[in-house]
């Protein structure tokens, strides 16, 4: 252990190589001998904030915007309490973030000559319209502060602004414009440039937004990129939760199931040094997709609701895992809640597919059919592969259950050539299934049993237990269905009587007349010999037809 001068040289090389366990021990230890000037002070901040000691960080912030009040530098203390609110922003304490940013203000009120804290101090509003979906204001602040920190030549300033103006213009649907400037950020912080923990808070956010439009493959190379950094800086806590998490989600989609909950894991691990709530909360949530897609239900019900305690919204899985369950009204009662509150389109579009999904599990094929719509509308704004393959999913899977397989076929195939070049397999054999079905009721028995084999043997290598069952029992449903001689629309009707409708909410729910559904329910008795609609019921169950 070392203190004093010979402490102080080596807590500055530390910080130069990003080292930050030694940065921070041996500052601290060289700060009791004699106190730290402002610029060690900062390099103190920005290690105590890397190894997750945020509270120390903003200590050590205050105390270097004194010394530099002290040195007449109010534009350098100014720099120091805006990262104290930026901090504070972080984490949702907004009002102590209020005080902090004044503050600052307060300390540029004699600057005349424009400088870099300028640009900084435009940010937060920029975050906070953006928050409340103005973001053509957040979009126009951000663009200022850019443009002070182009002319003062200021990284820092210069990079968060593109950022926050880039995410601005992707909320406004300008996708194209609004990820040029993501990535023009992103090199200032690939290159070094820019303030470590500047650095690793765009790096998350970029990913963030990529994950948003479902842009996969730009944010699979961003995560790659943020993986890259954090190694450089081993002693790092700070962000690496946030990494584990990114590179879980990025192992899901392309089918590394294993190695995704390994991840998901070890990000908790991580976290649980770290004091981040929205990060844990996203990784909870995480390892609960994971637990439910691969049938373990009761570890993925114990994930959602740690990811619940942490704050993370657990919809739309915990819906699908109640859906999973057979639990169907609590799976109705749940999706419906989120999606009723959800207005950013953005998010509806991460909630709709499952919307889609369990409306047409409970007959509610017009529900369904009102949110693929809508699902195409976002699809068509934000324009990134992934959503029109998410889009084209719902709405094939609506088209087949109205009994329009001819039409859901194109589409259908669509979404699973781009779910194939995207590498996401899961979905890709989620969208044979529907072909397969479709194939089926166009009469094409053949292809509808290569494309089940198919989609069974993918959810077979996955270890997708509960696709892999369900796929099964749809072969062997439609087995006893064919048996019986039901078209698409009369096992569709069957399903519905099962239920407990009558004709009339039958009609309503198919947007058929009722005169049409009568028909279809006597078609139905002749075809199943049988003579009411409690009889069809008993029989439906008996023989796996719903």
């Amino acid at each position: 252990m070392v203190g004093g001068d010979e402490g102080l040289i080596r807590g500055r090389a530390a910080g130069q190589r990003l080292a930050w366990r030694d940065a921070y021990t041996s500052l601290s230890l060289a700060d009791q001998s004699n106190p730290l000037a402002a610029e060690d002070l900062e390099v103190l901040a920005a290690a105590a904030y890397l190894l997750g000691h945020v509270d120390e960080c903003r200590q050590a912030l205050q105390r270097a915007s004194h010394a530099h009040v002290a040195a007449g530098d109010p534009r350098l203390a100014a720099r120091c309490v805006f990262w104290v609110a930026f901090t504070l922003l972080l984490e949702g304490d907004l009002a102590p973030a209020g005080g902090w940013l004044a503050r600052a203000n307060r300390l540029l009120d004699h600057e005349q000559q424009e400088c870099p804290e300028h640009g900084l101090l435009l940010l937060p509003g920029a975050v906070q319209a953006s928050a409340a979906g103005d973001y053509a204001s957040a979009e126009a602040a951000a663009g200022r502060a850019a443009q002070i920190g182009a002319r003062t030549g200021d990284a820092d300033v210069l990079t968060l602004a593109l950022h926050f103006q880039g995410r601005a213009l992707v909320k406004e649907g300008r996708v194209r414009e609004g990820v040029t400037l993501l990535d023009e950020a992103m090199v200032a912080v690939v290159a070094g440039e820019v303030w470590p923990p500047v650095a690793g808070n765009i790096y998350c956010s970029m990913i963030d937004a990529c994950q948003e439009i479902s842009d996969l493959r730009r944010a699979h190379e961003w995560t790659t990129a943020l993986a890259a950094w954090w190694t450089k800086q081993p002693d790092m806590v700070t962000f690496t939760g946030q990494c584990l998490v990114h590179r879980a989600e990025i192992m899901q989609l392309h089918g590394a199931w294993q190695e995704a909950l390994e991840e998901t894991k070890r990000a908790c691990e991580r976290l649980a040094h770290a004091a981040d709530k929205h990060t844990t909360g996203a990784a909870l949530y995480r390892l609960a997709e994971v637990c439910r897609t691969q049938g373990d239900f009761a570890a993925a019900e114990d994930a959602y609701r740690g990811a619940t305690q942490w704050g993370h919204e657990p919809q739309p899985g915990l819906a699908l895992l109640r859906l999973g369950e057979g639990k169907t009204k609590a799976a109705e009662g749940a999706i419906r809640r989120v999606v009723a509150e959800t207005s950013d389109r953005l998010r509806r579009a991460k909630l709709l597919p499952a919307y889609v999904e369990i409306m047409l599990a409970v007959g509610d094929i017009s529900s369904a059919r009102e949110v693929a719509g809508e699902l195409i509308d976002i699809a068509g704004d934000y324009d990134t592969p992934a959503l029109h393959a998410a889009a084209g999913q719902a709405l094939g899977s609506v088209l087949l259950a109205d009994g329009d397989a001819r039409s859901a076929l194109g589409i259908l195939r669509r979404a699973w050539e781009t779910w194939q070049e995207l590498e996401v397999p899961y979905e890709a054999a989620r969208a044979r299934v529907l072909i397969g079905l479709g194939c089926r009721a166009l009469g094409d028995e053949e292809s509808a049993a290569l494309e089940l084999d198919a989609a069974r043997r993918v959810f077979a290598e996955l270890g997708a237990a509960p696709d892999l069952t369900r796929v099964e029992n749809v072969v062997q449903r439609q087995t006893h269905t064919a048996m019986h001689g039901l078209t698409a629309r009369e096992l569709q009707v069957l399903r519905l009587v099962a239920t407990g409708k009558t004709n009339h909410a039958i009609a309503a729910d198919l947007v058929l007349a009722e005169k049409t559904v009568d028909r279809h329910v006597t078609n139905i008795f002749a075809k199943l010999g049988v003579s009411s609609r409690a009889a069809a019921t008993a029989y439906a169950y008996e023989h796996q037809l719903l």
